[in-house]
């Protein structure tokens, strides 16, 4: 059987499959479709200090080919969470991941502290990107705030720290290389593409918020070259999400160089698709000759170039 575990610095996951945090609540609302012992990891929706009532609706609406959402971050706060939630979640057998999200850095570095009183936890990630909230938003779009952040909440937090960047930014390469200089064990790639819909009869935007977050397929070769471009230059383990709906994307992450992958908008339309994923992962592994997943990752072959040794023969062969 292929070897499916990776590693991302401190965080170790027993398969590169997770439920992208916003898309899977707390769980509970899947579990007649997935079998969560099967998955990588599950990270649960954002969670803030305080509770949040979210943004005016609609809060969704449906693309061509992915849906944009302004949904605000809704939520009952971290006391919620710790109290109500985390230990239904802590017992399903796979890695559960915080997502917390702050309007400054004192707010992360608060929230974090607080999930050190809980090792079960196998990480944090830090959503310093939602793009459809007001404050707290423009971390992850200036190098400088961002490695602020992950500075301030590595100092005081003893989990293993991801950070999830946006799409929404000039270089997604100078972020990353912030977020890995401030400690960061791995990044998100990415939240979601800020987009609008409008009904032109009523000379009105449809979101309650006017703008959202665009994800689905529609945004996947945007993240896709983003993921290369940052594992062509920053020594960070990336994460990959962003319109994955089956097992061919997952594959060109992973070869562009994400470590792990996200199911995000999928979970919607598709719920038993992220259980389904690591057993089919592990056969096109040994078809590709190889041992381990871990032997793919980065394995993109350019032109006039030979492939990375890191790769088995059989891998080279093709």
């Amino acid at each position: 059987m292929a070897d499916l575990r990776i590693e991302l610095n401190r965080l170790k996951l027993k398969n590169p499959i997770l439920v992208a945090s916003g898309t899977f609540g707390y769980a509970k609302e899947a579990v007649a479709f997935c079998d969560y012992t099967q998955l990588g990891g599950i990270i649960p929706k954002t969670v803030t200090l305080v509770p949040r009532a979210g943004n005016p609706p609609p809060r969704t609406v449906e693309t061509s080919c992915g849906m944009l959402n302004s949904i605000g971050l809704d939520n009952d706060g971290l006391e919620t969470f710790l109290e109500k939630h985390l230990d239904y979640l802590l017992g399903l057998g796979t890695s559960i991941i915080a997502n917390v999200a702050g309007h400054s850095a004192e707010e992360f570095v608060t929230l974090t502290q607080r999930l050190n009183d809980f090792p079960a936890l196998a990480g944090v990630e830090l959503n310093i990107s939602c793009p459809n909230v007001a404050g707290g938003v423009d971390f992850a779009t200036k190098p400088e705030l961002t490695e602020k952040i992950i500075r301030s909440v590595r100092e005081v937090c003893h989990l293993p720290i991801i950070a999830k960047l946006t799409p929404n930014v000039t270089s997604i390469v100078e972020i990353a290389q912030a977020a890995a200089e401030g400690g960061a064990d791995a990044v998100t790639l990415t939240n979601t593409l800020l987009g609008m819909a409008i009904n032109w009869r009523k000379r009105k935007p449809i979101l309650g918020n006017i703008v959202g977050g665009l994800s689905g397929p529609a945004i996947k070769p945007v993240v896709l070259r983003m993921v290369y471009q940052v594992a062509q230059k920053v020594k960070v383990p990336i994460i990959g999400v962003g319109g994955i709906q089956s097992l061919d994307d997952v594959m060109e992450f992973i070869v562009a160089g994400a470590s792990a992958v996200q199911i995000g908008t999928a979970n919607f339309y598709n719920p038993t698709l992220a259980s389904s994923l690591p057993a089919k992962l592990a056969e096109v592994v040994e078809q590709e000759g190889c041992s381990s997943i871990r032997e793919l990752v980065g394995s993109l072959k350019l032109p006039n170039q030979t492939p990375p040794a890191a790769c088995a023969p059989a891998c080279n062969a093709r």
